[in-house]
């Protein structure tokens, strides 16, 4: 199976300490990002529900822009239309970089296959954008092929701009990125797996 990750993350790897550094001062930032560069549109809004230890860490608000990536925010509005995203993993977990979660190997499967995704999910093509890849940012995670993305997203906890026009952004976070912090910054282990498992379930906001 393919593994569902970030491509960039190799030259991350190479950057070591540079890219932490450039990132100290966003790291501890509790701001939110919106990219307040959209046009005011109708976006729905979700809550990501996350424990970990059967305790709850606390709900991250997001909203997702159907004007920029269509096809992105009608595949996860489906999914949680229908309890897709309920008590999966964040199974990826990088400081000064991103958390990533939606493989529903999470829920039931061996640690060792999380990631790889599901035969016979929904592939959703790539809508590249303009919009930055900053702290906040909801962006789909994909293998090699641009059009291979599915369920699993990532939610940069500092600003990648590295990742900018190679990646779909397709939300930003309204509220909870002190959330997403401790989320990232939990014990972890050679894989970027936190040691222990952070559960999570997305819900959609009603007006």
């Amino acid at each position: 199976m393919k593994k569902f990750v970030l491509l960039a993350f190799i030259a991350v790897v190479s950057m070591g300490s540079v890219l932490v550094a450039c990132s100290t001062s966003n790291s501890n930032d509790s701001s939110t990002s919106t990219n307040e560069e959209v046009d005011k549109v109708d976006r729905p809004q979700y809550v990501i529900t996350a424990t970990q230890g059967g305790e709850e860490l606390g709900e991250i608000v997001i909203e997702l822009y159907p004007d920029v990536a269509p096809k992105h925010v009608a595949n996860f509005d489906s999914l949680v239309s229908v309890g897709f995203y309920q008590d999966l993993a964040f199974h990826r977990v990088i400081p000064g970089f991103m958390i990533q979660g939606g493989d529903p190997n999470s829920k039931d499967k061996p640690k060792e296959m999380w990631g790889t995704g599901a035969p016979g999910q929904t592939r959703v093509p790539a809508e590249f954008s303009d919009l930055p890849h900053e702290r906040g940012t909801i962006s789909a995670a994909r293998t090699n092929d641009p059009n291979s993305a599915t369920s699993q997203f990532f939610l940069c906890v500092a600003d990648a701009s590295f990742l900018d026009g190679k990646y779909s952004v397709y939300g930003g976070t309204v509220s909870g990125m002190e959330v997403a912090d401790k989320i990232v910054n939990t014990p972890r282990d050679s894989r970027d797996n936190p040691l222990e498992t952070v559960r999570f379930t997305i819900t959609k906001k009603e007006d």
